[in-house]
């Protein structure tokens, strides 16, 4: 079940651990040949400078054949591009996969409908990673 909160972004749970979410969505990531070119673990930066806050980690990947021809019909989409996918555990210790909805950013930047295809892979990459 995914939600929606608004503003573009979809939560869908995980019905794992922050970190095994991440191992889970590296994998499907490697397996399709998509790169990973960041993983940013907010929560372990902020225990750096004294700071609590439940795990959370922002993975940025894509791939230059999916987006380079989004980015040509729409420059602007470069902002949001690579794609990220959020994952993150909310105060009840329930953990979540957020991503910006595939319409969202369609809608934002202007892109094409045929095009569509190249973003709407992260719903399939997420949902995998949760299950």
């Amino acid at each position: 079940m995914a939600l929606s909160r608004g503003k573009g972004i979809i939560d869908i749970p995980s019905n794992h651990s922050v970190d095994q979410t991440v191992e889970a969505f590296k994998g499907i990531l490697q397996s399709k040949g998509v790169a990973l070119f960041a993983l940013i673990d907010h929560s372990g930066e902020a225990e750096k400078v004294g700071m609590k806050m439940p795990p959370t980690k922002l993975l940025i990947f894509g791939s230059p054949k999916a987006g380079t021809p989004l980015m040509l019909a729409a420059p602007s989409i470069a902002i949001d591009l690579p794609l990220k996918i959020l994952i993150w555990e909310d105060t009840h210790g329930k953990v979540w996969i957020s991503y910006n909805s595939p319409v969202y950013l369609q809608e934002r930047h202007g892109l094409p409908p045929e095009l569509l295809q190249n973003i709407a892979v992260v719903e399939t990459l997420a949902t995998k990673a949760a299950e």
